[in-house]
């Protein structure tokens, strides 16, 4: 079989759906809304046991980068590689460091400080290299923590991406990373690059997209059986560790993330190939903003708003969501649109001109942009 670049719309819907999975857990579970009890207390009875399950998103998050950078990186050299995901990430990262560093400097919650945690400016500085977390330095928002596993796997394919993406290569590095994610204990200087918690789950992807390129054969279904089966233990850990003051059973867990394999494994083997509405388009355009703004900009205006007019909190939260929704919309238009590109050509060729028209293929048409535009 070729491989089939048309733009996945499924996976934008998808994208967004976690997005919104997860912001439904940080902001009806993760805080406090009047400084005394869990939000979950002033939400509709029950909504609790639901709403855990948000975490999740973030595993299938990175079950569609596995997919996605395993799509954008056949072909690519290393530098366009390098390009496209620096373009990808770090444009929409800026903007959301700044907007959540300025509201929490406008309006503190709580913490008697400018910034959470005592940030100081160059922390911030620090925060914009997305490098935080191995620097030690605080997060400006949380959330930031999947980025520096996001980057660490760029990290491992750019290796693959080298020395030329075949079939035979990504088949050897999901085995061996897979193997390693189990053997490997979290903890010990090894881990940092493994990344035993999270490593099954960017195979999977991988997987799943040489399922999508070259059509399903033995080999690739037992390693696709490898990693959900190792999936659903990390997610059994995962839930296991929740401590939200109530029973969180595991079930529901492990059948979310199978529903997540199925639901991938649909979109890899064409299923979702004629979805071509424009809407889920705009759902993967805004899933990345928002996804970074959702937690402290969230929080801020719930709390805010509920101390001043006292309002109930669902809608409140659901108020939020749509407002962040928009200005996540506002950041994509406004900063990804223009800077992406140019970012893009920048590392690509060394200059923001724009090729003269011809019949070369621009910058950012290249792997992930045809297949996936804004993955």
């Amino acid at each position: 079989m070729t491989a089939r670049n048309d733009r996945l719309y499924a996976l934008d819907g998808l994208r967004l759906l976690c997005a919104l999975a997860v912001a439904a857990y940080h902001l009806g579970l993760a805080w406090s809304l009047d400084g005394v009890r869990p939000a979950v207390h002033l939400l509709p009875h029950g909504s609790g046991p639901l709403l855990i399950y948000g975490f999740l998103g973030v595993e299938v998050f990175f079950m569609i980068s596995g997919f996605v950078i395993c799509m954008s990186g056949w072909g690519q050299n290393l530098r366009g590689f390098v390009a496209s995901r620096a373009g990808r990430l770090y444009p929409a990262f800026w903007a959301c460091v700044l907007i959540t560093a300025t509201v929490m400097v406008l309006f503190p919650v709580t913490t008697g400080v400018p910034l959470p945690h005592g940030l100081t400016g160059s922390d911030v500085a620090v925060n914009l290299t997305m490098l935080a977390g191995p620097l030690s330095v605080p997060y400006v928002d949380t959330v930031y923590w999947t980025l520096w596993n996001e980057l660490r796997f760029y990290a491992i394919f750019a290796v693959l991406v080298l020395a030329g993406v075949t079939r035979g290569r990504v088949l050897t590095l999901c085995a061996v990373w897979l193997a390693a994610s189990v053997v490997v204990p979290p903890g010990v200087p090894l881990a940092e690059l493994v990344m035993p918690r999270f490593a099954p789950y960017f195979v999977a992807g991988m997987t799943l997209y040489l399922i999508r390129r070259s059509g399903p054969s033995l080999p690739v279904w037992l390693l696709l059986a490898a990693t959900w089966l190792v999936s659903l233990v990390r997610v059994r850990e995962r839930v296991l560790f929740a401590n939200p003051g109530f029973p969180v059973p595991v079930w529901p867990g492990l059948l979310i993330i199978t529903l997540a394999f199925g639901v991938l494994l649909a979109i890899a083997l064409g299923a979702t190939d004629r979805w071509s509405w424009r809407a889920l388009a705009v759902a993967g355009a805004v899933s990345y903003p928002f996804y970074l703004l959702h937690p402290r900009v969230g929080f801020t205006m719930i709390r805010y708003a509920y101390e001043r007019t006292g309002l109930p909190a669902p809608v409140l939260v659901v108020a939020a969501i749509v407002l962040l929704l928009a200005v996540a919309w506002l950041v994509h238009r406004l900063v990804e649109r223009p800077a992406t590109p140019a970012l893009r050509r920048l590392i690509a060729t060394g200059s923001l001109v724009p090729p003269p028209p011809g019949p070369w293929p621009r910058i950012d048409e290249t792997g992930a942009a045809r297949a996936s535009r804004g993955v």
